[in-house]
């Protein structure tokens, strides 16, 4: 929605209801595997209220793999997203070092990890993310989204950081 003059109006952006362009690379094989690990955790995902199931894969740089899911909540803002339940499970396995990351809906559908994830993954380094991308908004109607591996600062520019003798 725009002001008269062309300036988008209050509240909303130039790229509302726009899909991002498509970025980063292609995956290597062993991308799209752990890309498949967080598809089919997905199914185990608990979303009886938005019915979203999103599963997410963790590798570490010597291959180890944790996967979480998304639960959901009668009060939403207790659910807990797929990323941070992976990374969850994999800090209680002793994990604090990622390689990377995948995410994923149940059906491939495009989606990208929310705010929160992307903060809570900041925490453990700049990870590469594998991401079914939204289709170009130049592509026809009904294009399928395309797999890409974009930088976690990509997506989480600037990560809040305590300021303190560690930062």
């Amino acid at each position: 929605m725009a002001d008269t003059d062309g300036t988008p109006a209050a509240g909303t952006s130039r790229a509302a209801g726009r899909k991002p362009e498509a970025v980063g690379r292609a995956p290597s094989a062993a991308e799209r595997a752990l890309f498949g690990r967080a598809r089919a955790a997905a199914a185990q995902a608990y979303a009886p209220y938005s019915g979203l199931r999103v599963g997410a894969a963790l590798v570490t740089p010597d291959g180890a793999v944790s996967t979480g899911v998304n639960v959901e909540n009668a009060s939403y803002p207790v659910g807990l997203c797929a990323e941070r339940a992976a990374l969850a499970a994999a800090v209680a396995g002793g994990e604090r070092r990622f390689a990377a990351a995948a995410v994923a809906t149940g059906s491939g559908a495009a989606i990208l990890p929310c705010g929160a994830c992307l903060q809570a993954l900041a925490e453990f380094g700049d990870l590469d993310l594998v991401v079914a991308w939204p289709a170009p908004a130049s592509a026809d109607a009904g294009a399928l989204p395309e797999l890409r591996v974009v930088a976690l600062r990509d997506l989480l520019s600037t990560p809040f950081v305590l300021p303190g003798p560690s930062s």
